[in-house]
Order: C-alpha cells, then sequence, then structure tokens
C-alpha cells in the first residue's frame, strides 16, 4: 500500500466510524476506500476490491442519468470534486458489483490539507428508496 497524507489515513478512520456511505479518492482520481456502510449500495466490500484505478471504477458501477443515458465522467461527482476542486451534488443510478441498479444521491467534495495541499475528495451519498 502506497504512503498516504495523514489527512487522508484520519478521513478513512472517520469513515470507518460513519454509518453513512462513504468513498474516498486519492488527488490521482483512484478510489483508495469506502466504508462498510457502502459496501451494501456497491455491492461488494472494499477488502474484495482493494484500490480501484481512476476510470475503472466509474465503468464498474456504470453511473447514468434518470432515463439511462450514461453520465460522462467529467459530468460525474468526483471527478469533479477532483479535477475542478469544488463540491457537487448529483442523482443518478449506477450498477453495484452485484448486479443490481440503485437509484443514488450523493455529495462530493475536494480535501484539502494545511498549506492548501489537494489531498483527493469524498464522497457521500446514499440510496433513493
Amino acid at each position: 500500500m502506497a504512503q498516504r497524507e495523514i489527512e487522508l489515513i484520519l478521513t478513512r478512520q472517520l469513515a470507518s466510524y460513519l454509518s453513512v456511505p462513504v468513498l474516498i479518492v486519492d488527488p490521482k482520481g483512484d478510489l483508495v476506500y469506502f466504508n462498510e456502510s457502502a459496501e451494501a449500495i456497491l455491492g461488494r466490500r472494499f477488502e474484495e476490491t482493494g484500490t480501484i484505478r481512476r476510470g475503472e471504477w466509474s465503468a464498474l458501477f456504470r453511473p447514468t442519468s434518470q432515463d439511462g443515458t450514461p453520465i460522462p465522467r467529467e459530468e460525474q461527482p468526483l471527478f469533479i470534486a477532483t479535477e475542478r476542486r469544488r463540491p457537487v451534488y448529483r442523482s443518478a443510478w449506477m450498477r453495484g458489483l452485484d448486479g443490481v441498479n440503485r437509484h443514488v444521491e450523493g455529495i462530493a467534495f475536494p480535501l484539502n490539507g494545511f498549506g492548501n495541499r489537494f489531498l483527493g475528495a469524498i464522497g457521500i451519498f446514499w440510496e433513493v428508496e
């Protein structure tokens, strides 16, 4: 496992104690962690997937709009949070790794450390019942 910034390590620790689904991406956009609450929506445990490279995880989860149109990577919340470094909200459909399509909503925001060091982004999401 690559060495991580202390803020990213602590964010992962916090996420592991939360009951809301959380995703964490590093500055490159690689999905480096998702908590147990996210596993039920994503359809697999983090221990089974490990880090998922940028571009691969959006292809795996296939986010689409309400009408089934694929959402381009440039319009996905974690991409916007890492590339444009601004918070964003979105509603979408996604296919979990268990093959189940789910309607989800969520927010993503950039994670900055002291000295305005860019550390990655956090996504918090939930399934719409």
